[in-house]
Parts: structure tokens; sequence; C-alpha cells
């Protein structure tokens, strides 16, 4: 579930940014190490990779996943070149343990603020998607009123599951340790691989008993950058790619295990996109479960998923605890400030109708910095003197393609949202 999952599962007290989530005193071996991009990769925004081909036409979609996998590898292994290089001149082995680490090195406390910036944002706003699913889906799934009258904020039943999950995320929250949770974030993996490949079986099912007659391959410039930002959304992983490098016990190897988990990752997500579209075409729902039939094998997946997401909730906003107590509390625990940044998440999510509209604002917002911008951007500052013209127009290049496609991304991402799909 992107780099939110760096949960401690050793003996420290407070799980850190950097941890891996499969963690032990030993070094990893290569199918630890792939599994930890796995966990840290794949996430709920899978869900919505259906609706979002339907939007983008489903050859734009797989070309948009394709391009995004492999320029996030591209700006992972920008990270590690530049970790390395610091590592050998200027600090010594091991001491640049995660990406704000490496921002420091690079651009002093300007840079750790920017990383600290971007990941506070991105966690939180994965946590707001996490909220907008479940509310969704219980909706869908388990009838109530309409709300509570005219109240805002509880006036629809979505908001009324929202505001449920609102004191039990208190409570696990508030728990400085969550080395007990970290289990229940691999299980969720492991659900939701299971619960795709149900959706998988019923999509094939469905298309092969009436192909949808309304496919399109191809969308407009404005779903393009809608699409862009769900696909970064997907893949954003960026922030575990120095801290899994460092568990590595076979380091030169680091490069191919984690081209070989992005290729994966890529077909897994344009199988189930194109997949869930051809079963539904124009009427794929923005959270594709909400496509699935009725019957006792739905309710489980999508009751299943909803527990996953709830219980990874904590899990994912650790990273920006652990950047808000250390800035504003000396790096000591505070529970009145995770439950602010709680409250704060769920207030969002109660405001936000569409999953897969969101996914693209945090996508484009956020993980485009974060993958493409700030890599790009500390490579350069590193190995300005030393690289060749090439080696320069291509970091500048990433830089610039990040900023544009950030903008025009965010940019049309709000137009979607707050004109209901109306793009001027």
């Amino acid at each position: 579930m992107a780099n939110g999952k760096t949960t401690a599962i050793g003996e420290s007290l407070l799980p850190k940014e950097e941890t891996p989530l499969l963690e032990n005193s030993s070094k990893s071996c290569l199918p630890k190490t792939f599994a930890n991009f796995f966990i840290a990769i794949v996430g709920a925004g899978v869900l919505g990779l259906p609706y979002t081909f339907m939007r983008t036409g489903w050859i734009t979609g797989v070309l948009t996943l394709v391009s995004v996998a492999a320029l996030t590898y591209h700006g992972m292994m920008l990270l590690i070149h530049t970790r390395r290089r610091l590592d050998l001149s200027l600090i010594g082995d091991s001491k640049i343990s995660s990406f704000g680490d490496l921002g420091f090195a690079v651009c002093g406390p300007i840079g750790r603020f920017s990383v600290d910036v971007m990941i506070v944002l991105s966690q939180s706003g994965f946590c707001i998607g996490y909220l907008i699913f479940i509310g969704n889906t219980l909706s869908h799934l388990i009838s109530l009123s309409k709300g509570l009258g005219n109240i805002p904020l509880f006036n629809s039943a979505k908001s009324l599951y929202i505001w449920g999950c609102f004191p039990f995320q208190l409570g696990l929250t508030a728990i400085p340790s969550l080395t007990l949770l970290a289990p229940l974030t691999i299980f969720a993996d492991i659900a939701q691989i299971g619960a795709m490949g149900v959706i998988m079986v019923e999509d094939v099912q469905t298309f092969t008993n009436q192909w949808p007659s309304d496919i399109e391959a191809f969308g407009t410039l404005s779903t393009f950058f809608y699409g862009l930002g769900v696909a970064l959304y997907s893949f954003e992983g960026v922030g575990m790619a120095i801290p899994l490098e460092s568990e590595m016990k076979d380091k030169s190897k680091y490069g191919k295990i984690l081209a070989l988990s992005m290729f994966l990752i890529a077909l897994m997500y344009g199988t189930f996109g194109v997949m869930g579209y051809f079963a539904f075409g124009s009427s794929t729902k923005d959270i594709v479960t909400s496509n699935m039939g009725k019957g006792l094998l739905s309710t489980i997946v999508k009751l299943g998923l909803c527990i996953n997401l709830f219980f990874t909730f904590p899990l994912m906003l650790n990273p920006a605890f652990e950047i808000f107590e250390r800035r504003f509390s000396d790096g000591n625990y505070s529970v009145w400030m995770r439950w602010i940044l709680v409250l704060g998440v769920t207030m969002v999510a109660l405001l936000v109708p569409n999953f897969a509209d969101f996914m693209s604002l945090v996508g484009s917002s956020t993980c485009c910095v974060l993958g493409f911008v700030l890599p790009a951007l500390f490579h350069y500052q590193v190995f300005k003197g030393d690289m060749d013209r090439k080696g320069t127009l291509m970091d500048l290049g990433l830089i610039a393609l990040g900023v544009f496609f950030g903008v025009s991304g965010t940019w049309y991402s709000l137009v979607e949202m707050f004109y209901q799909g109306k793009i001027v």
C-alpha cells in the first residue's frame, strides 16, 4: 500500500518511516525483497483502474500504466544512485536510511521539509481514499437511511459509515506500537489479491456472456491527465526504495529485482483494469466492486476489502505521525496530534464523493513530486559535476515532466471533482 507500509515488526517501540514491513535482524534475500516491494506498491488504487480505463480508453490506460511504471522505476534508481554516492563520498556507509534523510543530505532542512510535506499529503490522501471506499461500499452493501436530515457531514449513508469508523480509528492510532497490527497489513495484501482474482473471474463470465458494445480504446487529453493521476497513485512506493535497498544481502541485484517487481505489478494492474472495463463497458463504476452482482461471495469480497482497509488505515498514517511528532513533539509520542490528523482525514473523506477522482488528485498533486521531481532533483544536485550532457538533460527533463504532469493533472482532477465530471 504504497510507502505507508513502513511499520516496524521488530523490537522498536515506535515504527519509523524508513522501516520495511517484513523485517528481521538479518539482511533480506531476493524473495523477501520482492515481497516487500509488492506490499509497498500494491494497494487500493487498483480497484479504481477499470473505471479509469473506461474514462481514458483501454489502450491509453495500458500505455499510461506502463509509462508510469517505467518512470517510477527510474526515479527509484536515481534515489539509490544518489544515496550510494553520498554514502561513499560524504557520510559513510548506511547513514542515509530514508527518503527524508537523503533530502536533508542533499538540500539541507528544505530538502527534508519538502519530502516530509509530500509524504504527509500522500499518506493522508491514501487514507482518505480508504474511508471513501469503505463508506461507498458499505452504503451500497447495507442499506441505511439517507443520513441525519440536512445536518452537514451527516446527511448521507456514506457519511454515517465514515463517522462510524472514526472512534475506532482514534483507538487504533493511539496505540504507540503498531507491531501487533502489522501482520494485518500483510493479510490485507493477500486478501486483496484473492479479491482481485474473484473479481477477474466474474469479469470473464460477464464479458463472455455479453460483450459490451461501448468499449473505447482512446480518450481525450483531459482524461489522459485523469488516468495519469490514478496510475501515479497506484504505483506510489518510492519512499521504500532506500530502506529496501539497505536491507538487501546482495545489493548488486537490487535493480533487477525492482524491475521485475514493477513489470509484474504493471502486468497485474493492466490485466485487472482491462478485464474490468471489458466486462462492464460504460457502466463501470468508480469502485469496481460496486459492479459485482449480489450474493454471498460478492458480499464476502466487499466486506473483506473494507475490513482490510480499515486495519491498514493506522499503518498508512504512521509515517505522517512520525513526521509530525519529530517536528512538533521532539520525536515523542503525542496522542492529540495523531487524533487531530485522523479528524482532518475524516473530514476531507466526507466531502469527496468519488473514489477514483480523489485517487487522480492525490496521484497528480503529491505522487508526481515524490516519484519524479524530487528523485531527479536530488540526483542532479549530487551528480551535476560529473554527468555528461545526456545525463543532465535526462534529470532536468524528468523534473520538467514531473512539474508539468503534476500541475496539469492536479488542475484537471480538481475540475473533475468540482464540476462533477464536466471538463471545461
